[in-house]
């Protein structure tokens, strides 16, 4: 079963992921990282040199190609807007929201100059997509987790809704 992490920069997508792929004994990947090899490329410098929708566009191509896999993917922030993404996302598996609050995940990326989003965006701007995109998340996800614990408390849940799921 792949394991797909989506909810909004800074959520923890990568940091519990690694602890819960761990607990699930499978791979673990991170859907940035593998754009940035295929890509040959920083994400800043693809959002500079290609811009925006190019990168949506290789998101939703390294989405699937995961599909499949049994591993967890911590998924950029705006992987599963993408409803063919989600669907084939969900059908490979489960998608999970990482559910934390704008306060948590701002202080984690502001100031950030590996995340184009977040340097060209004000506090409010970045509040209005989290808004945003926290329904469009709730809509395509099969599971939502309450971030408010700790990393291996999230990792744990993570762990026991996916159980569940099997």
């Amino acid at each position: 079963m792949t394991v797909f992490l989506c909810g909004f920069m800074g959520c923890g997508k990568t940091t519990v992921g690694k602890l819960a792929a761990k607990k699930l004994g499978c791979g673990f990947c991170d859907t940035d990282e593998l754009i940035v090899a295929d890509q040959n490329m920083s994400i800043p410098d693809i959002f500079a040199q290609k811009g925006e929708p190019y990168f949506r566009k290789v998101e939703a191509e390294i989405v699937k190609s995961v599909c499949g896999r049994t591993a967890v993917v911590a998924c950029g922030g705006g992987a599963m807007l993408d409803p063919e993404s989600a669907r084939a996302a969900s059908a490979a598996g489960a998608v999970v929201f990482l559910d934390a609050d704008f306060e948590t995940c701002y202080e984690r990326i502001c100031g950030d100059t590996n995340r184009p989003i977040a340097v060209s965006s004000t506090k409010e701007e970045l509040l209005e997509r989290f808004n945003a995109r926290r329904e469009i998340y709730l809509k395509h996800s099969d599971i939502r987790i309450d971030c408010g614990g700790s990393p291996i408390e999230t990792a744990e849940s993570i762990v026991d809704a996916v159980k569940k799921l099997r």
